[in-house]
């Protein structure tokens, strides 16, 4: 295994180009949102000006915008029902591969895509594993019709949801149109139960734990990349 001596942001780079290796010729493939996904998406770049065929849908306007400006024609995803790979990063990531997503502001149209791909890597550095959930806040895509509903629902299950803001203090929009809270909990011993209880709150539209959708982790540590697999999912 290859060292890799440099900063995270090195770490980034050398999992996105190993997990990038799984993409193969004529591939519908989901595009992931944030910096660690710009990394596999330069990547994919480098691949397609060697040869490299393939369908790229983005998760967000931001990641079809950069796709764009590497020379990606990236298609409309409202035409697939079904992908073969997702390609993103994570915010938080424990051994059974459950994750919490979410800090680029695209977890609604993330989770639709990674629920739509055959096969979903994940992509990180070393920093973002976790031994349980919880460090990092579960962010939230709910209607602003909402949002004084669902941050009563969230701190009934023992969350703290602050309304994610811009530099200028306005509150954040997501491509969607819609707000989101980033929910902090103390501890989130049962990932499953937090999860089907915000599925089930109106006015949420996605929330960032991503539970059952990763297929497998690259992560880069200072002692190269690692990959680590879960069981198949049922079929879709």
């Amino acid at each position: 295994m290859a060292q890799i001596s440099a900063g995270t942001d090195e770490m980034k780079c050398a999992a996105s180009v190993a997990a990038v290796e799984e993409v193969r010729d004529g591939m519908i493939v989901g595009l992931g949102t944030g910096s660690t996904a710009r990394h596999a998406i330069e990547a994919i770049a480098r691949r397609i000006a060697e040869g490299l065929r393939i369908e790229p849908v983005a998760t967000s306007h931001a990641t079809a915008d950069f796709a764009a400006s590497l020379g990606i024609p990236v298609r409309d995803f409202a035409s697939f029902a079904a992908i073969d790979l997702a390609i993103d990063g994570v915010d938080e990531i424990d051994p059974a591969l459950r994750a919490i997503k979410g800090a680029g502001g695209a977890m609604l149209r993330e989770k639709i895509v990674a629920t739509a791909a055959t096969r979903m890597l994940a992509v990180a550095d070393s920093s973002k594993l976790a031994e349980q959930l919880g460090n990092r806040p579960v962010p939230i895509e709910i209607l602003p019709f909402a949002q004084a509903f669902v941050e009563h629902r969230v701190r009934d299950l023992g969350g703290e949801p602050a309304l994610r803001r811009t530099m200028a203090e306005t509150p954040f929009v997501t491509d969607q149109a819609n707000f989101v809270l980033d929910a902090h909990f103390a501890s989130i011993e049962a990932p499953g139960a937090l999860a089907a209880a915000l599925d089930a709150c109106p006015g949420i539209l996605a929330h960032g734990l991503f539970l059952t959708e990763i297929d497998a982790l690259y992560v880069a540590g200072h002692d190269g990349v690692s990959r680590r697999e879960r069981q198949p999912r049922e079929p879709k």
